[in-house]
């Protein structure tokens, strides 16, 4: 255990978490727009899942890993139509769409996956590499965690003040802000609420999908059923955490990276604990965390509530 603690055991811990939080931060930011549009998206996963599919199928038929992004982005806009249609058009529960629709995405992928392989030899491809950023790599400790990072890492962490830059700072963003909490002003205002709220869910949906896009393209070069593994569930929790405000929330984020890429290492460095334990750190904490969650102030006020005009 002694090792963890060295130099360049805590680097490699911290340029890891970056890394592992730049899935989990676009599809944070995209869920923390959905919902502040008042649709509580629980579809997240199945959004993801999507996503990473999308980019393995198009990464492996065509070679180009930025039209896998573009593919990724589309399919999660899709998803996020689908779930618009049922929660602000049907007036759907919004809890039962989005799992009915993460159960699809998991049964369809692994449907589409089979018929695409028809039994030969998985294809696989090669993702992104790190992009070294010359003179400010080479700072010591701080380089190599931060300037030595995937090209959407560095869009990843652009997306948190644009996030905030759109919610607070723009006409947008404070009509977005008036679907979660007062849609019928926006109504009565002759706007239509149901539009934006489409609007909102396809790009909330786009940025979920390209997270799951980076998590196929940027970590492995094969596809596997339930590839995303729970991550768009630690989303949710990191939106409830983080208070439903884009700096909360990136915290949140950090916060479940560190414990993944913490516990990854812990098992390359033989600890003497359980890889299952290890394996579970993430999904413990946020469990630890909902119980522990007693005020949400920040929530928004019709989130999860259907808008019918009287």
């Amino acid at each position: 255990m002694n090792q963890l603690f060295q130099e360049a055991i805590i680097v490699s811990i911290l340029a890891a978490t970056i890394r592992t939080m730049t899935p989990l931060l676009f599809s944070a930011m995209g869920e923390l727009i959905t919902q502040r549009a008042g649709i509580w998206n629980m579809g997240v996963e199945g959004t993801m899942l999507m996503g990473a599919f999308a980019a393995y199928i198009v990464a492996t038929s065509t070679g180009s890993l930025w039209l896998a992004v573009l593919a990724a982005i589309v399919a999660g806009a899709l998803m996020g139509l689908i779930i618009a249609f049922m929660t602000a058009t049907l007036r759907v529960d919004h809890f039962i769409a989005g799992l009915g629709l993460n159960l699809l995405a998991s049964g369809l992928t692994l449907y589409w996956f089979q018929s695409y392989i028809q039994g030969r030899a998985q294809p696989t491809f090669s993702g992104f590499e790190n992009i070294v950023i010359p003179v400010l790599s080479d700072i010591p400790v701080i380089g190599p965690i931060l300037f030595s990072q995937r090209a959407l890492t560095y869009v990843a962490l652009l997306t948190v003040p644009a996030a905030w830059f759109l919610l607070y700072r723009s006409r947008y963003g404070l009509e977005l802000r008036c679907l979660g909490e007062n849609p019928k002003a926006l109504d009565v205002k002759g706007l239509s609420v149901t539009a934006r709220q489409f609007a909102a869910v396809m790009i909330g949906s786009g940025l979920t999908g390209l997270g799951g896009g980076f998590l196929m393209l940027g970590f492995s070069d094969r596809f596997l059923a339930d590839f995303t593994a729970g991550r768009g569930w630690i989303v949710v929790v990191a939106l409830i955490a983080g208070n439903w405000k884009p700096r909360g929330v990136l915290i949140a984020v950090t916060a479940f990276a560190f414990l993944e890429s913490l516990a990854t290492h812990l098992q390359v460095l033989g600890a003497q604990v359980p890889h299952q334990l290890l394996l579970a750190l993430p999904y413990l904490a946020s469990l630890v965390l909902l119980m522990g969650v007693r005020f949400r102030s920040g929530q928004p006020a019709r989130l999860g509530i259907p808008y019918r005009r009287e």
